[in-house]
C-alpha cells in the first residue's frame, strides 16, 4: 500500500513538472466550451489544466512534433476516450501513457476527448508519390484475394473515420506512428480492436511494403 501511495505522487510530481514545462515553453489552452456535437459527455473548459501535461508530447494544441507520437487534435473523442480507458486499464500498452492515465478519473478523460477533439488538426506532409498507386488501391479497394478490405469502409474515403463507432480519423497523421500502430495489430501486441480482432487479423494480411505505402498514403488525406 505504502509503495503504491509513494508511485502515485512520484506520478502526480511529474504531471505538475510536465505542466510548468509547458507553460515556460509558452504553450497555451484554447477557450473552448462544451461540444455541442461531441458524442463523449464531457466539458472542454475542464479539461484546460489536464491538457497542459498532454500537450508536452502532443504539441501545444494536439498536433505533435515527434512523428512517433500521435497528433490527437480533432481526433473523434470517442476514439480518444476509448485510448485513454485502454491505457488506465492496460488494454493499450505504452509506459508514458499507462502512467499518465492511471491518475485521471474517468470524467478527466471524457473531458479531455472533448477538448483535443474540438482542436483543429494540422495539415501533415503530402503521401510519398511513388507509393499512392499501391496504397490509393488497398485504402479504396482493399485486396480481395488477400482478404484485405478496403480501409475506406471504417475511416471514410478521406480518412475522417467515423466518430459514432469510435473508429479513429486517420488523415494526417504522422506515417512513422501509423506504420507502428500498424505492425503492433499484426503482431498481436496491440488489442484495442477488442474481440473483432478486426484490425488485428487485417494487419497481419499486410506486408512490410503495404504498411509503409498506406501509413504514407493516410498521412497526406486531406
Amino acid at each position: 500500500m505504502a509503495a503504491a501511495t509513494a508511485r502515485k505522487k512520484r506520478l502526480r510530481n511529474m504531471r505538475k513538472k510536465l505542466a510548468l514545462i509547458c507553460m515556460f515553453a509558452g504553450f497555451t489552452l484554447v477557450d473552448l466550451n462544451v461540444r455541442a456535437d461531441s458524442l463523449v459527455d464531457g466539458s472542454a473548459d475542464a479539461a484546460q489544466t489536464t491538457a497542459i501535461t498532454c500537450m508536452a508530447c502532443h504539441g501545444p494544441q494536439g498536433n505533435s512534433v515527434n512523428a512517433l507520437w500521435p497528433n490527437i487534435a480533432g481526433q473523434n473523442a470517442k476514439y480518444l476516450y476509448a485510448q485513454l480507458k485502454a491505457f488506465k486499464d492496460g488494454a493499450r500498452t505504452d509506459p508514458l501513457m499507462m502512467s499518465q492515465a492511471m491518475l485521471l478519473s474517468d470524467q478527466d478523460k471524457r473531458n479531455l476527448a472533448v477538448y483535443f477533439e474540438g482542436l483543429p488538426a494540422a495539415a501533415q506532409a503530402v503521401a510519398d508519390p511513388s507509393r499512392v498507386d499501391r496504397a490509393e488501391a488497398l485504402y479504396r479497394g482493399g485486396n480481395l484475394d488477400g482478404g484485405i478490405p478496403a480501409c475506406l469502409a471504417c475511416h471514410g474515403p478521406t480518412g475522417r473515420g467515423n466518430p459514432a463507432a469510435a473508429y479513429p480519423a486517420l488523415n494526417g497523421q504522422h506515417a512513422s506512428y501509423t506504420a507502428k500502430q500498424l505492425r503492433e495489430y499484426a503482431s498481436g501486441e496491440r488489442k484495442t480492436d477488442g474481440r473483432t480482432r478486426v484490425m488485428r487479423d487485417i494487419a497481419s494480411r499486410l506486408s512490410e511494403e503495404d504498411i509503409v505505402a498506406l501509413a504514407s498514403y493516410v498521412q497526406g488525406l486531406r
